[in-house]
């Protein structure tokens, strides 16, 4: 007898174990299946991202420059994408309906955060099974439904948009940064400024305008669900600029420095200058038109707010990157490089999040702080940490930038969020446009009013081609997709970035030589292009493409000077007496900051010399003693400093020696002989 009570007792707990068990296998299988698919996506883009590595080098291999290596992504993301799409997968998402209590209070316009499903006691969750305990499951707001019938291979293949602004856009800006050739970028800053900021601010009212007067026009069902406020967001959104495709031309084929910088300097910024301006119509919306209606008050709210905002978050990424610079001056961390770059990469990211946490635009704050990085903090790291970072942040940006457009090609079939309106689509073509053409042709016309020598026409009309959309766009349009305006924004500029970087990308190379704009008139580094009239190469690059074994010869009020290779990282090739191809004189403000930097900055924030002890009051030299560190004292006087450079951010030259054999120094020099002011070179 006491044995079946054993034996029963026994068979009862394996049958409840059995039966919880099954319930554990089946939710281990179904972690396993999703485990599956999320690897199975990552592999999709991998792959994505090998195959564009491998079609660049073929098409470098072949010079082939009708397309870029972003329209390749965006191709290839097409593909993958319509196949994802129209395949087919076994793997449906599980659903339930459910419906509210009567009596719950909820804002359909903004769903709750989480829903809890609360299983019964006396619901089985699956037939067979014994009742179990109440259970209650958490589930997180996705977004509205549009396809029910939506696989897992499909809500996988889309990305969470968060994580294009928190981890995929911070290296991409940083870079932007982080290798910003200074020296053309300030000679030009006023044109720059005035394209990024002022042209872009008037590009995104006028397509927002017009915009709005197109949706007007169209069917009342698209009509009525856009305001004012939501195409001027759309006129934001689209009014940045990213022509990779159209720089990189740019390098291969040696165009204008000045040319190149105004429309890099202005891509830098305009991407910021738009992020702001976003945030600024979407918080004036929120505080002051819940009916899209205008106030003064509020107009000028948002002002205040884009200015505020676009300063604050410059200040906070200035600030960590004087705060990294400081720390890298007056700490040993240099003698262990990987803990260096360590802490400069941590530090650099954090200068986004930071930013993002005080409610500023983090992208604004990690733009300048890689510049802050690069002027002053690269400069104190060691030869270890200054290439390490160099090619972390170009491989970072590389692989970034290439899968923000696969995913663009991608997302086009397997979001769900798409609204395709094709009156929309084609007025937001016509209209992003015109807004280019507004930034571009009338700012010009008032910069050449003072501009010496003036930006000419073709270079205008380049600067108008080169308004290819790209990363920026797309992340602001994917950020919220709920509303069908939204929606609609997201298809329209996707198809708009798509377009233009596959067909403009492509024609850069015809429309250089449509407009005839020049080429090959410099090296790739800018700091080594010598664009002026006065400047003469008397040996001109090597069959390499190098330009360092050239000697340069001026004239300087009648005195000849000769400049050698060696001397040619720090040359500064300002011509004496006269403007520079940028235009003109240097500006005021680029003096007034250049000689506050070279005796304030510099010296406090790096080992450059002077020393702060005597550039400082003498009141201030205990302070100037505490600042300035051993190796500022003993490095001795930087007599041959490179001035205004920024292909090399080392403050100090070598010196040039004493005894050089001109055949290692420049290699295959002919005999030539030369003299200036006393000075002979003989078999130089």
């Amino acid at each position: 007898m006491n044995r079946n009570v054993v034996f029963t007792f026994f068979l009862f707990c394996f049958v409840t174990i059995c039966r919880g068990s099954g319930t554990d296998i089946a939710l281990d299988a179904k972690a396993t299946l999703l485990h599956r698919i999320d690897s199975l996506n990552l592999l999709i883009y991998t792959c994505l991202l090998t195959l564009t590595v491998l079609t660049i080098w073929v098409f470098k291999h072949r010079r082939v420059s009708w397309l870029h290596e972003t329209g390749l992504a965006v191709i290839y993301g097409l593909i993958v994408g319509a196949i994802i799409r129209y395949a087919g997968s076994t793997n449906h998402i599980t659903h339930i309906n459910v419906n509210p209590e009567p009596g719950t209070t909820y804002n359909l316009s903004v769903p709750p955060d989480m829903l809890r499903f609360h299983f019964p006691a006396s619901l089985p969750i699956t037939p067979g099974d014994s009742p179990i305990a109440n259970k209650t499951y958490a589930y997180s707001f996705r977004g509205e439904i549009v396809n029910v019938e939506q696989n897992e291979i499909d809500l996988k293949a889309t990305f969470d948009p968060e994580i294009f602004f928190n981890i995929i856009l911070p290296p991409i800006i940083f870079h932007a940064g982080y290798c910003l050739k200074r020296k053309y970028f300030f000679r030009n800053l006023g044109a720059i400024l005035t394209f990024a900021m002022v042209g872009t601010a008037l590009s995104a009212l006028v397509i927002g305008a017009l915009m709005y007067g197109c949706v007007q026009l169209m069917p009342a069902s698209l009509a009525s669900s856009f305001t004012f406020l939501d195409t001027l967001y759309f006129g934001a959104l689209i009014s940045p600029t990213d022509p990779l495709t159209v720089l990189a031309i740019f390098s291969q084929l040696k165009v204008d420095v000045n040319l190149y910088a105004m429309i890099f300097g202005e891509s830098v910024l305009n991407d910021a200058v738009a992020l702001v301006l976003s945030g600024a119509i979407q918080n004036y919306e929120t505080r002051y038109s819940h009916d899209g209606g205008f106030e003064i008050s509020g107009f000028l709210g948002a002002i205040g707010d884009f200015i505020g905002i676009f300063s604050l978050s410059l200040l906070v990424g200035a600030l960590m990157g004087c705060l990294t610079a400081l720390i890298s001056k007056f700490t040993h961390v240099r003698d262990w490089p990987l803990l260096e770059s360590a802490l400069f990469v941590l530090m650099s990211y954090a200068a986004f999040l930071i930013a993002e946490v005080c409610e500023l635009t983090g992208v604004v704050a990690v733009l300048f702080c890689g510049i802050c990085q690069a002027h002053y903090t690269y400069n104190n790291l060691s030869s270890d940490s200054r290439n390490r970072t160099k090619q972390l942040f170009e491989l970072l940006n590389f692989l970034a930038e290439n899968f923000i457009f696969t995913y663009i090609g991608v997302s086009m079939f397997t979001f769900p969020k798409h609204h395709f309106d094709p009156w929309f689509i084609i007025a937001g073509f016509i209209t992003s446009m015109l807004g280019r053409a507004v930034n571009i042709y009338p700012l010009s016309f008032l910069l050449n009013l003072g501009r010496k020598p003036p930006i000419p026409v073709n270079f205008q009309h380049m600067l108008f081609f080169s308004g290819l959309r790209g990363a920026m766009s797309f992340a602001l349009a994917i950020r919220n997709t709920v509303s069908e305006a939204r929606q609609a924004m997201l298809t329209t500029t996707s198809m708009i970035v798509i377009a233009t970087v596959v067909l403009q990308g492509g024609a850069a190379t015809h429309a250089l030589d449509y407009l005839r704009i020049p080429t090959g008139q410099g090296s790739n580094e800018e700091s080594e292009a010598l664009p002026y009239r006065d400047v003469r190469s008397l040996y001109h690059a090597t069959d390499t493409g190098e330009s360092r074994s050239r000697m340069i010869v001026r004239w300087s009020n009648g005195a000849k000077e000769v400049i050698m290779p060696w001397q040619l990282n720090g040359y500064d090739d300002t011509p004496r007496g006269g403007g520079d191809a940028g235009g003109g004189q240097k500006a005021r403000l680029a003096r007034v900051w250049g000689a506050l930097d070279s005796r304030l900055l510099k010296p406090l924030l790096t080992h450059a010399r002077p020393p702060l002890t005597e550039t400082l009051p003498a009141f201030m030299r205990p302070v100037a003693r505490l600042l300035t560190t051993t190796h500022q004292y003993t490095q001795g006087d930087n007599t041959l400093r490179r001035t205004d450079s920024d292909s090399d951010l080392c403050i100090d030259d070598p010196q040039i020696p004493s005894s050089i054999d001109p055949q290692q120094l420049w290699p295959g020099l002919v005999d030539t002989r030369i003299s200036v002011e006393g000075i002979t070179g003989s078999n130089i």
